[in-house]
């Protein structure tokens, strides 16, 4: 799904990132451990329409992984809306930049950059819901492709082509390997809980195969 998304945003575009994971401790904010930081571009149309949008999961928020996403994702001329993060600063020096700061500014981040954070809040609540939430960190991006897919063609009058493309796609797409598909999972067999010496493993149901089962079986008189 992620194969077909390479145009670029334009006109106003805002620019934030959000981390998505379970509740786990730690530092909160752009230092939070354990969960995956995603910065989130939304396409603006008019005062309050919103039109595509591009995600990506990111390592960091430094000025080098920024600038990367903004040029991937973002034509040459946009306007560039973000927070007071510093990085954006230098990030988006070839764009047209607003910043919008959140202190003292007696807003909540929300009100100043409200397409990001709606998107942001759709996505987890995507996860959350149709997924239970047990959507691993080495398969998120996966799923954002199809998110990003989704979402920009909420309003497609044709999803016969939408499909067309889709299988289109799927066709030229290269072969996706066990190992990828398995990432993350744990695949060699451990103990039963609790139990140790030859019968804690099963057994396996691997037979010797045979030339000609047909012959060896019982022979009636």
């Amino acid at each position: 799904m992620g194969a077909g998304d390479k145009e670029r945003l334009g006109g106003r575009v805002e620019v934030d990132e959000t981390f998505i994971g379970g509740p786990r401790s730690g530092v909160r904010g752009r230092g939070a451990a354990g969960k995956a930081m995603v910065v989130i571009a939304v396409e603006l149309i008019g005062a309050h329409a919103f039109g595509r949008v591009r995600m990506k999961v990111i390592p960091d928020a430094k000025i080098v992984t920024l600038k990367e996403f903004l040029i991937t994702s973002t034509s040459p001329g946009s306007k560039v809306v973000t927070d007071g993060l510093m990085a954006y600063r230098k990030a988006a020096v070839e764009y047209e930049h607003t910043v919008h700061v959140v202190d003292g500014s007696g807003h909540q981040a929300h009100e100043l950059l409200p397409a990001v954070h709606r998107v942001a809040a759709l996505v987890k609540r995507w996860i959350d819901a149709t997924h239970q939430g047990g959507i691993q960190a080495e398969h998120l991006p996966a799923y954002l492709d199809e998110f990003t897919f989704r979402f920009n063609r909420r309003r497609s009058s044709a999803p016969g082509m939408l499909f067309y493309r889709l299988i289109q796609a799927t066709v030229n797409a290269p072969a996706t390997t066990y190992r990828e598909i398995a990432q993350g999972l744990v695949t060699k067999q451990t103990p039963l809980s609790g139990r140790t010496g030859p019968h804690s493993q099963p057994r396996t149901l691997a037979l010797t195969p045979l030339d000609k089962p047909w012959r060896e079986g019982p022979r009636n008189g």
